[in-house]
């Protein structure tokens, strides 16, 4: 069996604001086909290298490239490999989640055949396909982010940003998104995935970067880095992160 290509990888970012180093030298690799939890308290530099990594902020130094392509100097085509899933909900809600989806999809250059039946697709892969025609403002809170998910699924990237999908939503809908989530790594998709829930990093996974004032300060298999601290049956990845990053509030 071959090892799996690195499809995203991050060399040296820095981003300072106003005199404040955001991100602080940070390098990692992402495999082609892997869930890649990248993880740490508020304040971290989290946000500000998935803006970096996702070509909405461009970095002070370093370069990230995806798919063999330059964030940095070839952003166009990077945008034509992934998706992003915010961590706000980008929908309006007085259209179908049908219609939300093709005008998301035309946006992203699709004709409107296509982005019909991407929209289709797009719904049958969250589980929505019998609800396509209902206003979304009727929907739950976790049937909005699985509709947040298709949409970012509609330029049929080969890479997906999803920022905290689960936040504030019931049991139900946050399985059903693991379950997406891990049939879309299944199908060949490379995912970049932030949580605060630790027990999701957990279960998703394989592999997972620790970050913390700027830097990443740790990396590892989830089962890898609960040994670090002891025995991985009995250890949790909460407390990994809490050891490594401090118990002191970061609100």
């Amino acid at each position: 069996m071959t090892a799996a290509q690195d499809f995203l990888t991050a060399s040296s970012l820095h981003k300072a604001f106003d005199g404040a180093q955001a991100v602080d030298g940070v390098s990692f690799t992402i495999r082609q086909g892997e869930i890649f939890g990248l993880l740490g308290p508020n304040g971290a530099g989290k946000t500000t290298t998935i803006r970096m990594l996702s070509t909405v902020l461009q970095a002070d130094a370093g370069d990230v490239t995806i798919g063999g392509f330059s964030v940095g100097r070839q952003g166009d085509e990077v945008r034509r490999l992934i998706g992003v899933c915010p961590q706000e909900l980008a929908l309006y809600p007085e259209l179908s989640a049908s219609d939300n989806m093709i005008f998301f999809g035309r946006m992203a250059g699709l004709s409107g055949r296509e982005a019909k039946a991407a929209a289709r697709q797009n719904l049958e892969t969250v589980g929505l396909a019998d609800r396509a025609k209902d206003k979304v403002d009727k929907f739950s809170g976790g049937m909005k982010r699985r509709v947040n998910i298709a949409i970012a699924l509609m330029n049929r990237p080969r890479m997906l940003f999803l920022d905290e999908p689960t936040v504030g939503i019931d049991p139900q809908s946050r399985n059903h998104i693991f379950e997406t989530v891990e049939s879309l790594r299944d199908g060949g998709m490379t995912v970049l995935y932030t949580t605060h829930y630790m027990e999701e990093a957990d279960r998703l996974c394989d592999r997972i970067g620790i970050m913390d004032h700027g830097r990443l300060i740790s990396l590892g298999a989830p089962r890898e880095l609960k040994a670090r601290i002891g025995d991985p049956d009995q250890v949790t990845l909460e407390s990994v992160f809490l050891d490594l990053t401090g118990r002191s509030l970061r609100d």
